[in-house]
């Protein structure tokens, strides 16, 4: 501690003398990266487009139930085998119980669907039966797709909002633009690779939002309490010091997210796939981000220790009266 109760801004916060980490030394090309990442992500999404499911494209899910354990590619095989084109098989918690899940087939009536997958999905020895069947339209499908839009543009809105009210509107900024680098970079590896995008993916994108706001919140509040803390330093050397202190918690937040999705990924079955694919890279995009999109937005826009000091305003302001 120095004279006047200033903090050193080379010893704080940090025990032992542990030296503090230059994240903002390679801001510059971070903020190149990422730039590139983003351009190539709508590049990809705008020419490619993304695969929609068929939760956006309209469609039939149906229930199966089997008297016996079956395989999911023995089903595929006999759906194919009677003309159900495309078809998807999940199992839903044993191999007995399935989902089907298929584009409209044009080949197909409505009002006797249900009789031909059931007469589809009989298998040598292990009898079939059908105990639910919903057919998605395609208006009713693109309706959810459009409805799904609005939802996150929503949410950013709102956290724009929150952050402002919470911080300061140059961290909020940050805030927002690093949770649209994460959606448009992991939206753009889904059109990339052309995984299908339904709504797990889009539940996966919120929880991925959800995520990334967290760490930039811890950040900010860091960050905040620095400044108001830490006399005779530099912006980006404040930063500096906030991000090393909160990077162990990042670290292990991150850490065991991964430990679960990756645990999902593999043990989860078909239906909890995409979800999982679509959380593995939106960990690592948003870890990133709320250090060199968030608080790197700020400092470029000029975040300083005024921006967290409360300007007091006098009453009144004394006037001379004249004798």
């Amino acid at each position: 501690m120095t004279e006047n109760n200033q903090l050193d801004p080379k010893k704080y916060g940090r025990p032992d003398n542990e030296r503090v980490i230059p994240f903002m030394k390679i801001s510059v090309p971070a903020a190149i990266i990422s730039i590139l990442l983003t351009v190539a992500s709508i590049f990809f999404i705008t020419t490619k487009g993304l695969n929609l499911g068929l939760d956006f494209t309209g469609g039939v899910s149906a229930e199966l139930n089997y008297s016996k354990p079956v395989q999911a590619t023995d089903v595929t095989a006999a759906l194919a085998e009677a003309g159900f084109k495309d078809s998807v098989v999940q199992t839903l918690g044993s191999n007995r119980d399935l989902m089907v899940r298929m584009p409209v087939q044009e080949h197909a009536e409505a009002a006797n669907l249900t009789q031909e997958i059931t007469a589809a999905a009989q298998l040598p020895g292990n009898k079939a039966e059908v105990h639910k069947v919903d057919v998605v339209g395609g208006q009713v499908g693109n309706e959810l797709y459009l409805r799904s839009g609005g939802a996150v543009a929503l949410a950013l809105l709102l956290m724009l909002v929150y952050v402002t009210i919470r911080f300061e509107f140059k961290l909020a900024m940050g805030a927002v633009l690093s949770l649209f680098h994460d959606i448009i970079v992991t939206l753009g590896i889904f059109a990339l690779m052309q995984w299908p995008f339904d709504l797990t993916v889009l539940a996966a994108i919120l929880a991925i939002i959800g995520f990334s706001l967290n760490d930039n919140i811890v950040v900010s509040d860091r960050i905040r309490e620095n400044f108001r803390k830490i006399r005779g330093a530099e912006p980006v050397e404040i930063i500096n010091i906030a991000l090393t202190e909160t990077l162990r918690r990042t670290v292990h937040t991150s850490m065991t997210l991964l430990l679960v999705v990756l645990a999902m990924m593999f043990l989860g079955g078909d239906g909890l796939k995409w979800f999982s694919v679509a959380m593995f890279v939106g960990v690592f995009v948003g870890t990133y981000s709320s250090i060199y999109i968030g608080t790197a937005f700020a400092l470029w826009r000029g975040l300083n220790r005024q921006d967290f000091i409360v300007q007091v305003k006098p009453e009144f302001d004394e006037e001379e009266i004249p004798h």
